[in-house]
């Protein structure tokens, strides 16, 4: 099952894979995958998906590397899922990452986007109930999502049946071997099928992943997309120093006088945060909409309708949500507060300008804050101004 030592120059792997396709529908994609990419709030794929989700679908090793904030959750979900035979209540899909976190965020979107398909995807991660985990596995989840330390011992107790796996994914794999799973993970691919097939995404490509590549990929399919390829192209990056937490909200108010858009987004970093400024901008007479990962999927999908057929104007969320909000007719972004992690600054930002379409970001920040902004600017190679006084006719 080995491969040749890749070719890796100044940290990057080479891209041996041309092809691309522009569009979802171009994948021809089962019809009720397609329906839940839509209905998640996917228009248009991204640099990734455009070159990667095709040789998963045809059934190659994939050896992806790229940042966050390119879409490769995405990416491995739709090829998982449309390889998926909906007939077998087996596990037919591994997915590992370096944290419950992430793993929590994947099996949401796997499962979001596999609404319409009835696909059954199970998060096992440690620091949850492991006969939680026994029951679902015993009745037979066709996705599992999870962290390397839960996954083996459930294979190890015979509760993961692998017999059936046909697609391993290891996310972020730089971060997992560099967290000390690689004996893990080595285990769980010697409990692999004969034959299946493995998509690893990573953002770095030290020794570590290449051993991995090496040993358990053959001819994998090679994809790099450059940190100069994050999408921020076309987007107006501007702050406004409100020097204190207090001056926020008023802040807000003054935008919305002097700036008329069709719709706009304000993320957050906590549910209490979203919350406060809703209340504060429905006092003063604004219809918004707000949006949180602890309200159940019925009502953020009722909000996201309201908010895209344009009965509500502003839309406040968290970071946890940023991935799924994606608009035409959002023109402006305004991060109320700054992400804390600065690799979640392009899920935010990055829905405002697509498709040609002008788009202005707004970043409100205090004394605080001034180190951090200058970090995302370093991160992304990019200039992030003050807001000038014409900012209105710089919306489109």
């Amino acid at each position: 099952m080995a491969s040749e030592q890749l070719d890796v120059i100044d940290g990057n792997i080479t891209s041996n894979w041309d092809e691309t396709v522009e569009t979802f529908d171009a994948l021809n994609l089962k019809d009720e995958l397609l329906r839940g990419i839509f209905g998640f709030g996917f228009e248009h794929p991204s640099t990734i998906q455009q070159r990667a989700i095709l040789p998963i679908i045809k059934g190659h090793d994939v050896l992806a590397q790229s940042q966050s904030g390119t879409g490769k959750t995405a990416t491995f979900s739709i090829g998982v899922l449309e390889n998926l035979d909906p007939s077998i209540r087996h596990t037919q899909a591994l997915i590992l990452a370096p944290t419950r976190e992430l793993a929590l965020q994947i099996q949401k979107v796997v499962s979001g986007l596999g609404e319409f398909m009835e696909v059954t995807c199970h998060a096992c991660i440690g620091g949850t109930s492991v006969a939680d985990d026994i029951q679902k596995l015993t009745q037979g989840a066709q996705v599992v999502v999870g962290t390397p330390g839960r996954v083996l011992d459930m294979i190890e107790r015979r509760y993961l049946n692998t017999s059936k796996i046909r697609m391993f994914v290891l996310d972020e794999a730089d971060e997992m071997l560099s967290r000390g799973f690689k004996g893990q993970i080595y285990d769980i691919f010697q409990m692999m099928p004969a034959k299946f097939q493995v998509v690893l995404l990573s953002a770095t490509m030290p020794s570590s992943v290449l051993d991995v590549t090496t040993k358990f990929m053959s001819n994998p399919v090679q994809i790099l997309v450059k940190k100069d390829e994050l999408t921020l192209e076309g987007i107006k990056q501007f702050y406004i120093n409100v020097d204190d937490e207090i001056n926020k909200v008023p802040t807000l108010i003054d935008l919305y006088e002097t700036i008329t858009v069709a719709q706009a987004v304000i993320f957050c970093n906590t549910r209490k945060a979203v919350e406060y400024v809703q209340e504060e901008l429905t006092k003063n007479d604004f219809t918004v909409s707000a949006m949180h990962g602890d309200m159940d999927q019925r009502e953020r999908d009722t909000i996201m309708q309201e908010f895209r057929t344009g009965s509500s104007r502003i839309l406040i969320s968290t970071d946890l949500l940023a991935r799924g909000i994606d608009v035409q007719q959002v023109s402006i972004v305004i991060n109320y507060d700054l992400p804390t992690n600065k690799e979640n600054y392009i899920h935010r930002i990055g829905r405002g300008g697509r498709f040609g379409r002008k788009g202005v970001a707004i970043n409100l920040i205090t004394n605080d804050d001034v180190p951090a902004l200058r970090e995302i600017e370093i991160f992304y190679h990019t200039e992030i101004i003050e807001m000038p006084a014409d900012v209105a006719d710089l919306i489109g």
